[in-house]
């Protein structure tokens, strides 16, 4: 495969890419920890312009790693985990600090890091107390969203993920609105309650790591590998424990109920970081683990998650209908977006997948500017009623635009963003006919109207119509201006992204390719053993040499004695397809680059 982004130059070597850079992604998680610890640290609560300016020069220092990673990826092998890492931490469970990315990893980081100086520098003045804890909560909370997107061990990213909780709870809990301390409490113990039951089922995988070979080792391309010789039983399990974590997350319906609370109590740089980066951590793990961990039970029990991520289409877009606050209505339209992502992963087939990766991101962009607009327009009227605006694309053109223009990306328009996931996703169900089918893209398809209906009725009762807005005695600000400088630099850049992306997203679609044929490939095997008739097994193709393979580790020698001897054993081949396809992951040096 030739370079998929002719507008990204692969500038190094592909040996350069792992070994020579081996250091970007640790770089990448520890800058803005110890931005905090400094701000903490050493700059006196009284100085907040000067607080600010140092988490605003962090996180575009962050922003400048991840366009160098965007650089120095080489994108002819977009499929093997790249930048490899590793530091030895408990060496006798085989637990280290091992880092790497693939394409979909250094996409969703590139979004971490564009997202986070455009939300310090659209809510600049938002926060006018306890500035400096404000700050340093907001850069902790990015070191662990990087870390989840990077870790490839199990534990370290366990972590990571259980770690995001921590600043986002005083986010909310602090800065946030009237029922803050309520939201922040549903939010901890919803997510953290979901996250025991994923961590009870990495934990047997790696028990059964151990029994097969008779070392320890939290890596997760080595726990892909023999993931696949668990019993259908056993699978089922450890997708269950997978999917109670993960779907607090999405969120997914019946467990979506934390999310529009948080939404709503939280400041707008937490909503933009939550809608835009948090809510990812989901459909991330579920794509990570949950597909190619258990594919036997993925394919089983694909059409259930499927009827969840249809009812969490339809019915946070009911909700969204009869909203009354703006913050809210797009809170819950998060919730009917991200069963589009759920929907397309368990498609099991390369539009569905491609078309939910993708959607993560346009999500991120579209409904995190929303948030950032509504942020704007709640900082000069002190409201967010859609029954105290009306009119104000003649009081505020600017805005309006934007305001405008993200609501037709959220939405789906032909040109925009949101069009490519949605489509791809419908189109991924439709296709699916061994695990979906045509009845899940046709409710699918009525979320998309749904959409349209409210998305379009706060369109009209916000911009259009006579001139209504709330006065001075009603809280607002005097003589509230149109958007400034810095304002629309944030939007800007977000606009710019949602056409491009609309216009031409092939080249991020390619990059895919590679990491969805390896996650997706012991899935499409079981497919076909169980429609022989109708379905080919998918070939696995042999991808370039990775620099950084010099020796598959001890560990996985038993794995290739253990398919030999078990080749009569009907789930032999599949195994064995799973362990040559995770052998693409290895490629990150298991070696462990010193």
């Amino acid at each position: 495969m030739t370079n998929l982004i002719p507008f990204i130059p692969t500038l190094a070597a592909a040996g350069e890419t792992t070994t020579a850079s081996a250091w970007l992604l640790p770089l990448m998680v520890l800058i803005p920890l110890l931005s905090a610890l400094a701000i903490a640290l050493f700059i006196p609560a009284d100085r907040p312009a000067t607080v600010r300016a140092v988490a605003l020069w962090s996180s575009v220092l962050g922003f400048a790693l991840a366009m160098l990673m965007l650089v120095r990826f080489d994108w002819s092998n977009a499929g093997a985990f790249q930048f490899a890492s590793y530091t030895p931490w408990m060496e006798g469970l085989g637990i280290g600090f091992r880092f790497g990315a693939d394409a979909v990893s250094v996409w969703l980081i590139v979004l971490a890091a564009l997202l986070l100086p455009l939300t310090i520098l659209g809510t600049w003045h938002d926060i006018k107390h306890r500035v400096k804890e404000y700050f340093v909560w907001l850069l902790v909370l990015q070191t662990a969203l990087v870390g989840v997107f990077s870790a490839m061990d199990l534990i370290l990213f366990y972590v990571f993920f259980e770690m995001t909780l921590i600043p986002l709870f005083f986010l909310i809990g602090i800065f946030g609105s009237g029922n803050r301390i309520f939201a922040a409490t549903k939010f901890f113990v919803f997510t953290l309650a979901g996250s025991i039951f994923t961590l009870v089922a990495v934990l047997y995988v790696a028990y059964f790591h151990a029994g097969l070979t008779g070392e320890w080792t939290f890596s997760i391309p080595q726990l892909v590998a023999v993931s696949g010789q668990m019993s259908p039983v056993e699978q089922g399990w450890v997708l269950m424990g997978l999917l109670i974590g993960f779907s607090v997350k999405v969120p997914l319906f019946p467990v979506h109920t934390w999310l529009p609370l948080a939404h709503t109590e939280a400041p707008t740089a937490g909503s933009v970081i939550l809608a835009g980066v948090l809510l990812k951590l989901g459909s991330y793990g579920l794509l990570r683990f949950a597909l190619p961990m258990a594919p036997e039970a993925i394919v089983t029990f694909a059409p259930y998650i499927a009827i969840f991520a249809i009812i969490a289409i339809l019915y946070a877009a009911l909700i969204c209908w009869v909203q009354t606050d703006m913050k809210k209505l797009v809170a819950y339209s998060s919730v009917s977006h991200m069963g589009f992502c759920v929907l397309g992963l368990v498609a099991l087939n390369a539009a569905g997948v491609g078309g939910s990766i993708i959607y993560m991101i346009n999500h991120g962009l579209a409904t995190g500017a929303l948030f950032l607009c509504v942020g704007m327009i709640y900082s000069r009227f002190h409201t967010r009623e859609l029954a105290a605006y009306s009119g104000l694309g003649k009081r505020l053109p600017i805005w309006s635009f934007f305001f405008v223009f993200f609501c037709l990306a959220s939405v789906g328009l032909p040109g925009l963003n949101g069009f490519v996931g949605e489509f791809l996703t419908i189109l991924g169900a439709f296709t699916a006919t061994d695990v979906l089918g045509i009845p899940f893209a046709i409710f699918a398809t009525l979320g998309v109207i749904l959409a349209a209906i409210y998305i379009l009725y706060m369109v009209n009762k916000v911009v259009f119509g006579p001139v209504g807005v709330p006065t001075e005695e009603q809280g607002a600000e005097p003589n509230p201006q149109d958007l400034n400088t810095r304002e629309i630099a944030t939007l800007a850049p977000l606009a710019v992204l949602c056409l491009v992306l609309g216009l031409y997203p092939t080249p991020m679609l390619q990059s895919f390719e590679p990491t969805i044929d390896n996650i997706t490939a012991a899935a499409q095997q079981v497919i076909a053993e169980r429609n022989p008739d109708e379905t080919e097994a998918p070939a696995v193709t042999e991808q370039p040499a990775d620099p950084l393979q010099t020796t598959i580790p001890a560990a996985a020698e038993p794995r290739a004695q253990l398919h030999d001897a078990e080749a009569p054993i009907p789930l032999a081949s599949r195994s064995s397809l799973h362990a040559t396809t995770a052998a693409h992951a290895l490629r990150v040096g298991e070696e462990e680059s010193r």
